[in-house]
């Protein structure tokens, strides 16, 4: 075998949550010794750990990791990003998608990193609105660019399935630093991400 990718879950937070999941289950009218539901608690302790791994990443170390001197001062967008999170208030899922873009200052950064550093905070419990700034943030402090640009579009649960049960709502936040805060950059950013170039 040539690749192999290995999940590590913290065998001491897997026991705890497991317990409380059982709970849960029971607080439920449920009978978590039943066929179904006997592996449902190990389950639900290991997902809301991947569900949060975020909290173990440090954004701003991603970035530096992949960071390369080059004389390219235009705009650089990563757009139509999958992100999934979790509602704070909730704990249930909102998902949809990022597009960041930012203006190089003498360093580029790997794209890949870019939707790791989504990943770092949206797999947090999380609102949309300090979601989007907390990307702005470490990539604007870690490349120092001439500006970032980052605009989410995503969808929540805890509107669509309860609350005012809402199916077609999505929530678009946005926040801009330096180039992006004129108008005639800002346009073309948002223009170019609502454009089809493929």
């Amino acid at each position: 075998m040539c690749y192999s990718k290995t999940e590590y879950y913290s065998e001491e937070s897997t026991d705890s949550l497991k317990e409380h999941y059982k709970q849960i289950l029971k607080l439920s009218k449920e009978d978590p010794s039943r066929e179904g539901l006997v592996k449902t608690p190990e389950r639900a302790a290991k997902a809301m750990q991947f569900l949060t791994h975020g909290y173990g990443l440090d954004a701003r170390e991603i970035l530096k990791s992949a960071l390369f001197k080059e004389d390219y001062s235009e705009m650089v967008i990563v757009k139509d990003i999958e992100l999934y999170s979790l509602c704070e208030h909730h704990i249930l899922p909102f998902f949809g998608k990022a597009h960041v873009a930012y203006i190089p200052n003498g360093y580029v950064v790997g794209l890949s990193k870019i939707p790791r550093v989504i990943d770092v905070y949206s797999r947090r419990l999380q609102v949309q609105e300090r979601l989007t700034h907390q990307i702005l943030q470490a990539i604007d402090e870690t490349l120092n660019p001439m500006g970032v640009a980052v605009v989410i579009e995503a969808a929540h649960m805890c509107m669509m399935m309860r609350g005012v049960q809402k199916q077609n709502s999505v929530t678009t936040t946005s926040a801009f630093t330096g180039e992006f805060e004129k108008q005639e950059t800002r346009s073309e950013f948002l223009q170019l991400i609502s454009a089809n170039l493929r």
